[in-house]
C-alpha cells in the first residue's frame, strides 16, 4: 500500500466527520474560513510541518503549540477536532484533511476552484476579467481562485479548473510553436 492511498484513507473519514459536524452545527464557512488560513499557515510554516509531523515530539508540546496558533477565539470544535488529530497520531494529516474538507465544502456549495498562475501578481481588475471568463465557461454558480506567480511562464496566464487546462501564457505558446516546428 502506498503513502498516498494510506494517507487517503486516513484524510477522508476525519475531513467527512468534520464536514459533518459542521453541518449539524451549522459551522461550514467558519470551519472553512479557518481551515483555510490553517492550511496557508502549514504551507508558509515548513518548521511547523515537522514540528507537528515528528513523532518523537511530545502530544503536549504539540497541543501547546497548536494552542497558541489557534488563539481564544478559534472554534471549539475545531479546537477538539485539532486536538483529537494530536491525541491519534494524524495531525500529520491536517492539511490533506483541510484540502478535502474544502473540497467537500465547495462541492456542498457548487462552487469551483480555479488556479491561476500568471508571470506577475495581478491587480483586482485582472482578477475580475478572469472570474467572469471562467464562471462563463464553467456555467459554476460560485468560484474559488488561487493565485500563483511564476515569472518563467514571461507573460499570460495558465488557468486549471478541475482537469481542464487553460494555457495562454507565452511559455506555453513558444512551446506549442516549437511541437508544430518539429512536425514540420
Amino acid at each position: 500500500m502506498t503513502n498516498s492511498r494510506l494517507g487517503a484513507q486516513i484524510v477522508e473519514p476525519y475531513a467527512e466527520a468534520l464536514m459533518s459536524v459542521a453541518r449539524a452545527n451549522n459551522l461550514t464557512e467558519v470551519l472553512g474560513e479557518n481551515l483555510r488560513s490553517l492550511s496557508t499557515l502549514w504551507e508558509e510554516s515548513p518548521e511547523l510541518n515537522s514540528f507537528l509531523s515528528n513523532p518523537t515530539v511530545k502530544s503536549e508540546d504539540k497541543k501547546a503549540v497548536l494552542e497558541q496558533i489557534l488563539g481564544n477565539e478559534a472554534n471549539s470544535y475545531l479546537r477538539n477536532f485539532m486536538m483529537l488529530l494530536v491525541d491519534r497520531r494524524r495531525i500529520m494529516f491536517l492539511d490533506g484533511i483541510a484540502q478535502r474538507y474544502l473540497e467537500l465544502l465547495r462541492k456542498l456549495n457548487n462552487v469551483i476552484l480555479a488556479e491561476v498562475t500568471s508571470a506577475t501578481a495581478m491587480d483586482e481588475a485582472q482578477l475580475a476579467a478572469i472570474r467572469d471568463k471562467i464562471k462563463s465557461l464553467t456555467k459554476a454558480t460560485g468560484l474559488e481562485l488561487k493565485t500563483n506567480v511564476d515569472p518563467s511562464l514571461i507573460g499570460g496566464v495558465i488557468i486549471k479548473v478541475g482537469s481542464q487546462v487553460y494555457d495562454t501564457s507565452l511559455q506555453g505558446q513558444l512551446r506549442r510553436i516549437a511541437i508544430n516546428l518539429g512536425k514540420a
